[in-house]
């Protein structure tokens, strides 16, 4: 019968049903115990080799993606990083920014309709937090959005320069007057960025900025800055030292900051507190608790 001959096909399969020893072509049944001893041996072995070709697998894919990742990257020379895709270019600018020591400048054409997070969750809090200088140029259109402007103002109540202007040719940061970025295709946000290095680049993208940020509008008051703001980290370890004895050389190096940021974070808080000279600034912070 066929279902008969199937199961004893599966048996033969199994090694479970096997040739007799003194008559090769009649079969009899392998002992329960001995088969399937057997049979989990060599499902034991079966497994041993997948795992094996599991791991040759896992091998692969990491080369495949470090591989992927120096595509995601690709230098076409010292000075010139292309980084491809909105979340990698992303991630590479944070980076950047998160090793910027005195400016971060900005064109940034976002419009109403851009996602804008609350001022103390974006990196621009940590720059300004650190002492950078933060010059933005916004279109004048974001002013219609009440979260976009709440974002801006707070920005500003936090030391950074505002600015809006009509138009905007596209996307340009730049840190340190050292490092250009801007997007591989203005007419696509998502492709990704190209940053550059090359002193020529950048100084035509400085002059690009220079020009939009003459020509832009105060977006508020600079006296609208706000005197009870929490001072940053930053600003707190400066005054401490000042209030200690500190110079400007050894307040630099004792933050790790160059002598340019610890002067200047000491004048804007000289200029928040309105005080003439480092005695005043020490009685001013005394005055509000903090020193």
């Amino acid at each position: 019968m066929p279902e008969v001959e199937a199961l004893m096909a599966t048996l033969r399969k199994l090694e479970l049903l096997v040739p007799t020893w003194t008559n090769p072509e009649s079969e009899h049944a392998v002992h329960p115990r001995v088969g399937l001893t057997g049979l989990a041996e060599r499902r034991r072995t079966e497994l041993t080799k997948l795992l094996g070709e599991l791991k040759e697998a896992e091998a692969s894919a990491e080369v495949v993606a470090e591989q992927y990742n120096e595509l995601l990257t690709a230098r076409s020379s010292g000075d010139v990083e292309v980084i491809k895709g909105r979340a990698n270019a992303s991630r590479r600018i944070e980076e950047l920014a998160s090793k910027a020591r005195e400016t971060f400048w900005g064109l940034v054409p976002a419009h109403v309709d851009d996602v804008v997070q609350p001022a103390d969750q974006s990196p621009d809090f940590g720059l300004l937090g650190r002492g950078l200088r933060m010059r933005t140029v916004y279109l004048q259109s974001m002013t219609a959005s009440k979260q976009a402007l709440d974002y801006a103002a707070t920005i500003h109540r936090l030391g950074g320069e505002v600015r809006s202007t009509p138009t905007l040719p596209m996307r340009l940061l730049i840190l340190d007057h050292e490092i250009a970025i801007m997007p591989m295709d203005p007419n696509s946000p998502t492709a990704g960025a190209v940053i550059h290095r090359t002193p020529a680049v950048v100084s035509v993208a400085l002059a690009l900025f220079d020009a939009y940020w003459a020509r832009a509008s105060e977006m508020f008051d600079p006296d609208d800055r706000d005197d009870d703001t929490p001072l940053t980290p930053h600003e707190a370890e400066v005054l401490r030292l000042l209030a200690g004895g500190a110079k400007d050389e050894q307040v630099a190096r004792l933050l790790g900051i160059s002598l340019r940021t610890a002067r200047r974070i000491t004048a804007n808080l000289s200029e928040r507190l309105d005080a003439a000279s480092r005695f005043e600034l020490g009685v001013a912070a005394a005055k509000r608790g903090w020193v």
